[in-house]
């Protein structure tokens, strides 16, 4: 029986006060935070010594729940949850005035181990056009913010990253609304990738694209990053049913088991769920060494 309906059977006893009491709320917090800690669909973690890393992504939405809470302490718990090596956040920044992030880094960077890949183009921020980018266990050697095509301000963080089993391309991106600019976007994401040294490369974040086969404006960047798998839907949180959020692998077999993290906390904290997948890097070397530098 909801809620509305206890209350107008009992309306001659009592009404439901028209606002939760700070006590109440902070329960309801925990009482999320503790459920969400049961029944997590997480990709099995693999021994680092074979270059297994887990890659995720996760729009947190400026951290306002489907609740229309303002929550970045909830965020981090999402981010806790996913355990991931690296990991690409969109709407991190503020989107007006001064572009100021969001998250508490230092809290993450203490409670993940994540450090916050600095973006040089943006000052006060965590991003470039609000995508960023944390990694843990690695350094970066090479970080690029590219402009993308559009309307709207979009932007693409390339970051070459160091690990102890080999280096690995990483674009967090946050394509447009239109697909049109999507279609120029993803074509400007190949010209930049195509200028660089080979390696293998991945490309995460939200693509803001629902459509498969010829009409799909991801179709562009099969022929580098596909065969794509089954489309998983990550949006809305609450019950989802497009594939807004990606993560796409160069070579093939470098991006293993993606999955959507569905865990009750993640439902509320974000409008969009989480994606992650397992990177297996040592397979992604060795494919990527029998390739010619053409297909790179």
């Amino acid at each position: 029986m909801s809620d509305r309906t206890t209350t107008r059977h009992h309306s001659h006893t009592h009404r439901r006060p028209a606002r939760l009491t700070g006590e109440v709320q902070v329960a309801l917090r925990r009482l999320e935070r503790a459920l969400s800690r049961k029944g997590a669909h997480v990709v099995p973690r693999r021994a680092a010594a074979d270059g297994g890393l887990i890659a995720a992504s996760y729009n947190i939405h400026k951290c306002i729940g489907v609740d229309h809470r303002f929550d970045p302490g909830r965020i981090a718990d999402v981010i806790a949850e996913l355990d991931a090596d690296i990991l690409a956040l969109q709407e991190v920044d503020r989107r007006f005035g001064r572009r100021t992030g969001l998250l508490d880094m230092a809290d993450i960077a203490t409670r993940c181990g994540l450090t916050l890949i600095a973006a040089p183009q943006h000052k006060g921020g965590h991003g470039w056009h609000g995508n960023a980018l944390l990694v843990r266990g690695a350094t970066a050697s090479r970080v690029s913010c590219l402009t993308l095509p559009g309307a709207e301000p979009r932007g693409a963080l390339v970051v070459d990253l160091d690990f102890p089993h080999g280096r690995l391309r990483v674009v967090a991106v946050h394509l447009g609304l239109l697909r049109r600019h999507r279609l120029q976007q993803t074509s400007a994401i190949l010209a930049a990738l195509a200028e660089g040294p080979a390696m293998p490369t991945l490309l995460l974040g939200d693509f803001n694209e629902w459509r498969a086969g010829a009409a799909s404006a991801l179709a562009v960047l099969e022929p580098r990053f596909g065969p794509f798998g089954p489309h998983r839907p990550s949006f809305p949180s609450r019950l989802p049913f497009l594939a807004l959020d990606r993560i796409l692998g160069h070579p093939h077999g470098l991006v293993r088991g993606p999955q959507v993290h569905d865990t009750v906390l993640a439902r509320v904290a974000s409008d969009h769920l989480p994606i992650r997948a397992r990177i297996d890097l040592a397979a992604g070397q060795a494919a990527g060494a029998l390739e010619p530098r053409a297909a790179a």
